[in-house]
């Protein structure tokens, strides 16, 4: 079929069109004003949710049976050999041929997020137009005639994606020259994502707040709501300051019911019109009776979010109690949130949340939980601390470890871990690496280490020392205290790679 493509072209194009728009490629498409131009004849594929397995299984020659259009098989990522699978981040390209809808990628990097690959062979060389690198070599684009298709994420690849996207429905604003790479990229970047934790104020607005060990009112007498800002207007911002990720947080989604917090959802659909990176909302995802006894399964709440412009969703409370029963009965129900909203979506947009508190003592043998040495005594001399987890806000402790519910929700279907520390949280004395150390070391998945960022020293220490992915603040981002540009180049200066901030 590949020597025949010429007398198939226009009927495999007329197909792939019409897989494309019985899915969720129209919904990314047409979001945006720069996505007017429906007329073009190039066809673009969006390996995007489902599409991502989906697309490359019926192209590609692989165990399914499929178009076979494409020689190559389809496998999934290695991870014993250290890989983070998801391989979830800003990613470099190496171009292997012209090809006019990336000429402004050499030297950026763009956005990935998948469990699957195809590697190139010479059987499928003549449709490669770029390869990526993670572990291996990884097909990441392909163009053939008047179709493209890519691995990576366009709409979620900042200023660099948009421009892939206006030279796909309007190749004639192509330059004839090839630009020459003016970016530096050259493998998978560290990640710096900048939080925002939302709460309604007392007045009943939603406002960006901070908290001190997650306390976030004034210590003033009025005691009112620390009031950073608004989010849609901050989460701009940051992208405009070459935030990678943009999260959101609901810190009082653990006791409201999510499908009610219209405002919240707001947030996301206008965010999501001008932010160009991944966006990750979290808070009161889990099943819920509303007052009239109608019942939401948690799947139908973060599916709200995704409508609304989330690419992942952050679970917290819930997934503790989810690990605690795995943990008990050794079974997978398959009710789980976790499970649910990863055989849906994928496990690659499953964040789970981690709030854990230290807990000295004197030696392993006191507690049934993975204690660690630590680099800092405790109060009264003690060499050894497990981090306890912790629901509701760090309101309530739980019998459960943060190294064992991290193993567990991995099994369950998370995909990304974001690792908080209540002890270090709002204090800017930097991450507890001794948390994220043992964490990053006992699972497979990327790990996003939170809590405690002061100064741009912070974020290279925790990932020269650990085997963190990436690197979340909040407080010193809305204080204007430490730059994210700052970050950076101080990332950079220490051979650490990112993605450059004129990149976005």
């Amino acid at each position: 079929m590949v020597q025949q493509w010429s007398a198939y072209e226009k009927g495999i194009s007329e197909l792939l069109q019409l897989i494309l728009m019985r899915l969720s490629l129209q919904y990314a498409m047409f979001r945006s004003s720069f996505f007017s131009c429906a007329d073009t004849q190039v066809i673009f594929l969006f390996f995007y949710f489902l599409l991502s397995q989906m697309i490359l299984q019926i192209t590609f020659i692989c165990a399914v049976k499929g178009l076979g259009l494409i020689p190559g098989v389809v496998g999934r990522f290695d991870s014993s050999n250290g890989l983070r699978v998801p391989h979830i981040g800003w990613n470099a390209l190496q171009t292997t041929k012209d090809t006019e809808i990336l000429d402004d990628v050499g030297g950026h990097h763009v956005y990935f997020v998948h469990s699957y690959r195809v590697m190139p062979t010479d059987a499928n060389n003549e449709w490669i137009s770029s390869i990526c690198n993670y572990g291996d070599s990884f097909v990441s684009s392909i163009t053939r005639g008047n179709v493209h298709a890519v691995q990576f994420h366009p709409e979620k690849s900042g200023d660099v994606g948009i421009s892939i996207l206006k030279k796909f429905l309007d190749p004639s604003s192509s330059s004839k020259t090839k630009k020459s790479a003016i970016g530096k990229a050259s493998r998978l970047a560290k990640r710096v994502i900048a939080c925002l934790d939302v709460r309604a104020n007392d007045k009943g607005d939603l406002v960006v707040t901070k908290g001190d060990q997650y306390d976030v009112r004034e210590q003033s007498n009025e005691k009112e709501v620390r009031n950073l800002g608004k989010p849609v207007d901050l989460a701009g911002q940051y992208y405009k300051d070459g935030a990678d990720e943009v999260s959101f947080l609901n810190i009082t989604g653990f006791r409201d019911f999510p499908l009610g917090d219209l405002p919240m959802l707001q947030i996301l659909r206008y965010t999501s019109e001008n932010v160009f990176v991944p966006l990750t909302v979290g808070g009161g995802i889990r099943d819920f009776t509303d007052g009239n006894g109608r019942y939401y399964s948690s799947l139908e709440v973060a599916s709200e979010y995704f409508r609304s412009g989330a690419d992942k969703i952050s679970v917290g409370s819930d997934a503790v109690y989810a690990a605690e029963e795995y943990l008990r009965t050794g079974v997978k129900t398959g009710k789980t949130s976790l499970e649910q909203i990863s055989r849906v979506y994928g496990n690659q947009a499953v964040v789970v949340s981690i709030d854990p508190r230290r807990v000295y003592v004197r030696s392993p043998d006191d507690v049934e939980f993975k204690t660690i040495k630590v680099s800092s005594p405790g109060p009264s001399g003690e060499e050894y601390a497990w981090y306890q987890c912790t629901v509701n806000g760090g309101r309530e402790v739980r019998p459960i470890g943060a190294f064992e519910l991290a193993k567990a929700v991995e099994e369950l279907g998370a995909g990304e871990i974001l690792l908080n520390c209540i002890d270090c949280d709002g204090q800017g004395h930097g991450f507890d690496i001794d948390l994220i150390k043992l964490v990053s070391d006992a699972v497979t998945i990327p790990v996003i280490a939170s809590s405690g960022a002061g100064a741009v020293e912070h974020f290279s220490e925790v990932f020269e020392k650990t085997n963190a992915s990436a690197a979340l603040a909040a407080g010193i981002f809305h204080r204007k205290e430490v730059p994210i540009s700052s970050v950076k180049q101080h990332l950079l200066q220490n051979g650490i790679e990112v993605r450059a901030c004129d990149g976005h």
